[in-house]
């Protein structure tokens, strides 16, 4: 099988070049997969950039997540078949047209979705799922704060909080992001601005803020941390604001948001009643039953698709990455094979 794959070694964007090459038929337990969709992810990007640990030293090909058909598979492998329509995660190598992958990590997509749909759930959705109800012990009724929630954690995590009946906060970077988190079921939403402390004040009232999903991270981690409640939980699952646009990192930009970091004293948090917790999803790719048992969990759920919100062609990968890049993006941003 001739694969396209773009490849690179950390530190910048404009390294990343196509490389062409055949693909070996699947191993013992692997899957050969003609991927026709991948999900541009944060991660990614942090990888390109050589900042993200979890990310090969020598040269790779970036990107967690894809939807495609299986082609063959490897010896022992029965829950999938030729024709197959599947989506899945990899430790790194979704930037391709084709990939071999070990068989544990490729599931069946619903059969009224499409591609892009397929490659725009599992990461996203896996993330909000195990930072709420795993490591945030969501209870029904409980009042949330979910930032970035017009982003495709964020609103996964709403659908996932409204299902089990909680009030949600959502914020949002810009204006324009707004109406799509109120269609999406957000009970109030908050431009993000220098008026922060105020805005959430207003919008909690007497509600108790019990539990927070920080994308962001400095003043929108420190204000609602301060205001949690008794035996409220903070999940850190990234910290945006590092982000630029550029085929490198903004050296200066990323400095100042360090040396202004928050700072937690765990000796604190027993008098404060406070819990911080916070991971990635490498930890879930390394526990398939886990990662496994996730799903059906969240198929009980019921949720709503994934939004969608800009497809590129394969081509501009390099396009679809600095618009990813600005902040300026909703739902998830999907590159198309074909």
């Amino acid at each position: 099988m001739q694969i396209r794959r773009y490849a690179l070694k950390s530190g910048s964007l404009k390294n990343m070049r196509v490389h062409e090459e055949t693909l070996p038929a699947p191993a013992a337990g692997e899957a050969r997969v003609a991927v026709k969709a991948i999900g541009l992810n944060f991660a990614d990007v942090f990888a390109i950039w050589g900042l993200y640990k979890a990310a090969p030293k020598d040269v790779y090909t970036p990107g967690l997540e894809y939807s495609g058909v299986v082609e063959s598979v490897g010896a022992g492998v029965e829950h999938l078949r030729p024709g197959d329509r599947v989506m899945g995660v990899t430790r790194f190598g979704a930037y391709t047209t084709g990939l071999n992958i070990d068989a544990r990590y490729v599931i069946p997509i619903p059969q009224e979705w499409d591609f892009n749909t397929g490659a725009s759930y599992l990461v996203q959705t896996l993330t909000a799922y195990y930072g709420l109800s795993v490591l945030g012990d969501m209870q029904p009724g409980q009042t949330l704060l979910i930032h970035s929630i017009a982003g495709g954690v964020g609103l996964q995590a709403l659908k996932i909080a409204k299902a089990k009946n909680c009030f949600v906060i959502g914020t949002v970077g810009h204006e324009g992001k707004v109406e799509l988190a109120k269609q999406t079921g957000c009970d109030r939403v908050i431009v993000r601005s220098g008026r922060f402390r105020q805005d959430l004040q207003e919008v909690l009232g007497e509600r108790p803020l019990e539990l927070v999903i920080d994308t962001v991270g400095g003043d929108y981690f420190s204000i609602p941390f301060d205001m949690l409640a008794p035996m409220g939980r903070m999940i850190v699952v990234g910290s945006s604001r590092y982000a630029s646009v550029g085929n490198r990192p903004n050296v200066l930009h990323m400095l100042r948001h360090f040396l202004t970091r928050p700072k937690i004293d765990p000796q604190s948090l027993p008098e404060q009643n406070k819990g911080l917790l916070g991971f990635n999803l490498i930890y879930l790719y390394e526990r398939a039953e886990l990662m496994h048992s996730l799903l059906q969990e969240l198929d009980n759920l019921q949720l709503a698709a994934p939004h969608v919100g800009h497809v590129f062609p394969f081509e501009q990968m390099h396009e679809a990455i600095r618009l990813f890049q600005s902040g300026k993006t909703v739902g998830k941003v999907v590159v198309t094979t074909a």
